[in-house]
């Protein structure tokens, strides 16, 4: 009769896809928040990528480009940690359900997009601060918010907002999360598929090719939401107490009317510049169908 391993009641098995995606999506943070900082300034009318990092450099100094860093972090220790953390636990679920066997696409995508929607909703009110520090030199002197670190940011703005002002933009942010997982799961196996059997990369390459294409277009389908995003995050209301838009939806039609549907797409190639890192950590790991 053969020994059966123990199984393990503790919290550290439910806690540990947490703790791993929150730390490995903060370690990310600090080599691709330049890139976030470029990517947020392109969206806000500052110019091109070579353009926002002269007059960064020129008139910030280098040290602006890690502004926001403790908002992105914390952005990370709860998106991250709640998006990677919930997606492992229902793909589990799910593969128990299903008897060991291999989740199908639909499956994985439907863990994928709720996983999203979960991390987008709990990060929320960090992804605020981070957008509202990294905008803030843009605004004219007597409309700066000041932020000191994320901590700061968020008390100010429950004291000067509410408390609901935090989920301010949540609507697109929970969208963004969604398209993203979509594009990144859709594009993924058909990847594979391509780079495996019709070209005969090898492994190694095969992922890395895949993962990058998934990274395209998960870009692709998450930066129309990014920009409204950003837009609503960073708007404040003029002499007259009135905001530029009523909401996302406002943001989307004023800004298709006066840019066109390519107005959604300012930034886009430093923006897969910024997700590319996050889609191949994501993809790239051993058992890359059951991961995101």
């Amino acid at each position: 009769m053969g020994e059966e391993k123990p199984k393990s009641f503790g919290v550290w098995p439910t806690v540990k896809p947490l703790v791993n995606g929150g730390a490995s999506g903060m370690l990310a943070t600090c080599v691709i928040q330049p890139i976030d900082m470029i990517k947020v300034r392109i969206q806000l009318g500052q110019g091109s990528a070579a353009d926002v990092t002269k007059t960064m450099l020129k008139n910030e100094g280098f040290g602006a480009f890690y502004k926001g860093l403790s908002a992105g972090l914390l952005r990370q220790a709860t998106y991250t940690t709640a998006r990677l953390g919930s997606f492992k636990i229902l793909t589990s679920k799910a593969i128990e359900a299903n008897e060991g066997k291999p989740l199908p696409l639909y499956q994985k995508a439907l863990c994928g997009l709720t996983a999203g929607a979960i991390g987008a909703s709990v990060g929320s009110p960090a992804d605020l601060a981070l957008i509202r520090m990294q905008a803030d030199a843009t605004l004219p002197l007597a409309q700066r918010r000041n932020y000191t670190n994320a901590f700061h940011a968020l008390s100010r703005i429950v004291a000067d907002e509410g408390v609901l002002a935090l989920w301010k933009g949540a609507g697109p942010t929970v969208v963004r999360a969604m398209a993203l997982n979509m594009g990144m799961l859709a594009s993924y196996d058909q990847s594979v598929e391509f780079f495996k059997d019709s070209l005969g990369f090898g492994e190694s390459t095969t992922v890395v090719a895949a993962s990058s294409v998934s990274g395209f277009f998960a870009a692709a389908c998450s930066l129309p939401f990014d920009y409204v995003k950003t837009q609503i995050q960073k708007m404040q209301p003029d002499a007259a107490g009135k905001y530029p838009y009523t909401g996302s939806l406002d943001c989307a039609m004023k800004t298709l009317k006066a840019g066109g549907p390519f107005k959604f797409y300012t930034g886009f190639p430093v923006y897969c510049v910024r997700i590319a890192p996050h889609v191949m950590h994501d993809l790239d790991l051993p058992e890359p169908n059951q991961q995101i």
